[in-house]
């Protein structure tokens, strides 16, 4: 099975006033984190999507084996990005079996659980495969390749929930607990710094 990842890195970050994505935690910025949790996962492609800081995203990442495709529409909305990632994806894999959506701003994301998701689908033969945390399902999420199509008339700020709630029953699930902590707002960051205090969970391992 050939599963490549898009991580979206197009937003404005608005509510945290300052791109998120180059944000510092532990030594690397979250972007450069995340992306190197992914280049671990697989030996398909990994796709950024980039947006409102394509060339800062781009010198960040400078040294990653990663391809880039610029979503110049990044203020109509994540459904803009999805379909801009998917659609660079499959032109270069077109064998690909299936795709790994992710966010920079989800700062547990590891190797590890990019791989459990790949071992789910192919242990259930489900399309779809979601995180689980805070009584919900979402980011990062697996689309087996029957899902392609769809993903490419994702527009606006019309994210892949849609898509979710209309497949229920095609669904695997994979627990990610710290799933539940993403960084929107200065608050969320500071919350984040303060793992190292032992208020908060510590990192899981790669």
């Amino acid at each position: 099975m050939r599963t490549g990842i898009i991580i979206l890195a197009a937003g404005g970050s608005t509510r945290m006033a300052q791109p998120k994505m180059l944000l510092t935690y532990r030594g690397k910025t979250l972007l450069q984190r995340v992306t190197e949790q992914a280049l671990a996962a697989t030996t398909a492609p990994v796709v950024v999507v980039t947006g409102a800081e394509h060339d800062l995203v781009q010198q960040t990442l400078q040294h990653q084996a990663v391809y880039f495709v610029h979503n110049k529409q990044w203020q109509e909305g994540m459904g803009v990005s999805i379909r801009t990632g998917v659609g660079k994806i499959t032109e270069i894999d077109e064998a690909l079996d299936a795709v790994i959506i992710l966010v920079c701003d989800q700062p547990f994301i590891t190797t590890a659980l990019l791989q459990q998701m790949m071992q789910q689908q192919s242990g259930t033969g489900k399309g779809l495969v979601a995180c689980a945390y805070s009584n919900t399902i979402g980011t990062p999420v697996l689309f087996g390749k029957t899902y392609f199509a769809q993903l490419l008339t994702l527009h606006g700020k019309e994210g892949a929930k849609r898509i979710l709630k209309q497949s229920v029953e095609d669904i695997a699930v994979v627990d990610f607990s710290q799933g539940a902590t993403d960084i929107d707002t200065p608050g969320d960051y500071e919350r984040l710094l303060s793992v190292n205090t032992g208020t908060s969970s510590p990192e899981p391992e790669a």
